[in-house]
């Protein structure tokens, strides 16, 4: 009986250590569409800003627009400048290179995306975590 509240209690401390690390998140609205759609969820691995590459797709968390904000504040962006990048010419931020601990976002659908456009440079706190794969889609 000793084994098996032993195997438990490991299984139990294993899912633990992945519920910090992982996390699913629902995409919300088109921004980000031909790539997800609304209503896809995303399993992401939490990360700091140095473990993000330009390119990559990431979830952020700023100010909820409205107290019943369906997302939280949550946005799923893709990374399009990190640290020491070069700042791209279509994000009106001051800087020809992104400070430390900054990241700029663009969301894939560019018409329909509120991204650093308009939200500017996001600090590294903001930063949740890198999208892994899609775990299911609307």
């Amino acid at each position: 009986m000793i084994w098996v509240a032993l195997a438990v209690g490991a299984v139990v401390a294993w899912l633990l250590v992945l519920r910090n690390r992982l996390l699913v998140v629902t995409v919300h609205g088109v921004s980000m569409e031909p790539t997800y759609h609304s209503g896809d969820r995303l399993l992401v691995k939490r990360a700091r800003l140095d473990r993000v590459r330009a390119g990559q797709v990431v979830v952020v968390q700023v100010e909820a627009s409205t107290p019943d904000d369906p997302t939280g504040g949550r946005l799923v962006k893709r990374a399009v400048a990190v640290p020491g990048d070069p700042v791209p010419p279509q994000i009106p931020v001051p800087g020809p290179r992104v400070p430390a601990d900054s990241l700029l976002v663009l969301g894939d659908n560019l018409a329909r995306s509120n991204d650093s456009r308009r939200l500017g440079y996001l600090p590294a706190d903001a930063l949740i975590g890198v999208v892994l794969r899609p775990i299911g889609q609307r």
